[in-house]
């Protein structure tokens, strides 16, 4: 039997997946940025038990790696989250952040 912090964990995970592999390779440039983190957030926060998403792309590292054409790729290097999942009573609160070159989604806290 899976308890609904499992589930709840189960649902950050699953949000995760889909914002990172959704949007990684999108063409993004330092001013489109703030239109692409609002997307973002708000294509996650579509999903059931999605209580908050906050995206944040770093501008002046995208600035620092844009090529010739004005743009770059959006990678994990580029995009720190912030997610807060609502199941049954059980809040999971989550990020993505670069730690040694990974851009790595962990647990924040189940509550």
């Amino acid at each position: 039997m899976v308890t609904d912090a499992q589930q709840a964990c189960f649902e950050a995970g699953i949000k995760f997946g889909s914002l990172y592999h959704q949007f990684a390779g999108t063409p993004v440039s330092p001013d489109s940025a703030p239109s692409l983190e609002r997307a973002m957030a708000e294509a996650i926060e579509n999903q059931p038990f999605c209580a908050s998403v906050s995206v944040d792309i770093d501008a002046d590292a995208l600035a620092e790696a844009t090529d010739d054409h004005g743009y770059v790729e959006l990678t994990g290097r580029f995009i720190e989250v912030e997610m807060r999942i609502e199941y049954e009573g059980v809040v999971v609160r989550t990020a993505m952040e670069m730690e040694d070159g990974y851009p790595l989604m962990r647990l924040v806290g189940v509550e």
